[in-house]
């Protein structure tokens, strides 16, 4: 399934930073890797800024989580706080393309803008598209890319955990 760049590589980030805010005790370095990892071209994160990511976080795994019906209105919650002024850009080379943060934002702005952003393209465009990984000593938060939608698990891994548990269950009360 191809995304929006928004869409895309912002929901990515959603993910991926929502998944660090749920396990818990992640350092600024892990946070800077995380964003770089998924496109954000940002040089530096200090401490205190990695714990305001990691909060927002925390609110990213709730609309994972949520039900699909309740998607829209958290997403705007977020909206809320990473609003400004979109402007299309052009640099590095690139082609012109959407910015939801002035590109003199701070690092805190500029995570705000960028997962709110792709995750209101996401639950505009596909809803359904989002979700917490189904084992539950996971809580990998993720975006669905496969081709039918119906993702439950973050990985083949946990998805065979499961199944392997379930089979394994199965075999004992028989």
């Amino acid at each position: 399934m191809h995304f929006n760049p928004y869409g895309g590589s912002g929901a990515q980030v959603a993910a991926a930073v929502a998944t660090l805010a749920e396990r818990g005790g992640a350092d600024a370095s892990e946070v800077l890797a995380t964003a770089i990892a998924h496109g954000m071209a940002l040089s530096r994160i200090e401490a205190g800024e990695a714990a305001e990511i990691l909060a927002w976080g925390r609110r990213l795994h709730a609309i994972f989580a949520a039900p699909e019906g309740e998607r829209v209105d958290l997403v705007n919650d977020l909206l809320t706080v990473a609003a400004c002024r979109p402007y299309i850009a052009r640099h590095d080379g690139k082609a012109p393309h959407l910015h939801y943060a002035s590109e003199d934002a701070g690092v805190v702005e500029r995570m705000h803008a960028y997962t709110a952003g792709g995750l209101a393209h996401l639950v505009c465009e596909e809803p359904g598209r989002l979700g917490v990984c189904a084992r539950e000593e996971c809580g990998v938060a993720f975006v669905d890319t496969s081709r039918n939608g119906r993702r439950r698990f973050c990985s083949t891994r946990c998805g065979t955990r499961v199944n392997v548990a379930d089979h394994r269950a199965r075999q004992l009360t028989t």
